[in-house]
């Protein structure tokens, strides 16, 4: 696999889409690589199941233009940040060597949005470290770290350290979140009323885009905060 230029990881199928899918379908178009990896396969949602779930990822992939989607099984809920979680996913950073990882929030109303943020941090450094050995198709890989891990904001408001422009993409973007038709409203459903189900949360979506764009004087923006100060060589690249 070459080197993948951004790659977006979420512990959920769908949170890559509620978060950063502007930012993604911003920066395909410019000509960069993305690829998305979905730690977990969603199976305790209370909407749908693991399977339907797989099959709107595969069809919010292709809304986005993305490169690849790939998916671990990792226990929903029930994952951990030990030995064995740390390796599966160093073997995909290091598969895939992607330049940026964009990770989930730091913390937020889910448990398992926080704790997959760290599992993530941590994964992406462990992977630069060459004493750890992983294999792929009975192959050692070589060590790989990520340049930087930014990370996106998801239900519970963070103030963002940056947040990129995403206007001109906000309709990719919520094509891509629809294409999870079994876990947001439906007025023919029959499955229990959870808290993205509602007839108006994508609306929130749309305002939480709204409220970042607005600081930084544009229409729509997503929102990251980093893990270490970026560097800026020039004073006037910044907006």
């Amino acid at each position: 696999m070459n080197q993948t230029d951004i790659l977006a990881i979420g512990v959920h199928p769908d949170d890559v889409e509620l978060s950063c899918a502007g930012t993604l379908a911003k920066h395909i178009s410019l000509g960069h690589s993305a690829g998305i990896l979905d730690l977990t396969l969603g199976e305790l949602g209370t909407r749908g199941s693991a399977e339907l779930r797989t099959i709107e990822a595969s069809n919010a992939a292709i809304v986005l233009g993305v490169n690849f989607r790939d998916q671990l099984t990792m226990a929903d809920g029930f994952f951990a940040n030990d030995e064995r979680h740390v390796r599966m996913l160093v073997q995909k950073i290091r598969q895939y060597r992607p330049r940026i990882v964009l990770a989930n929030a730091v913390s937020d109303r889910h448990p398992d949005h926080g704790r997959a943020s760290k599992l993530i941090s941590d994964a992406c450094f462990y992977s630069g470290l060459r004493r750890i050995e992983t294999e792929l198709d009975g192959q050692l890989q070589e060590a790989w770290r990520p340049e930087a891990v930014y990370h996106y904001i998801q239900d519970r408001y963070i103030k963002p350290d940056f947040v990129v422009d995403v206007t001109g993409f906000v309709e990719k973007k919520f094509e891509a979140i629809k294409a999870f038709k079994s876990q947001f409203w439906d007025s023919d459903s029959q499955e229990p009323a959870t808290p993205i189900s509602r007839p108006d949360f994508l609306q929130v979506v749309e305002a939480r885009m709204r409220m970042f764009g607005r600081d930084a004087g544009v229409e729509f923006a997503e929102g990251f905060t980093v893990e270490r100060v970026p560097l800026v060589d020039d004073l006037f690249v910044l907006k």
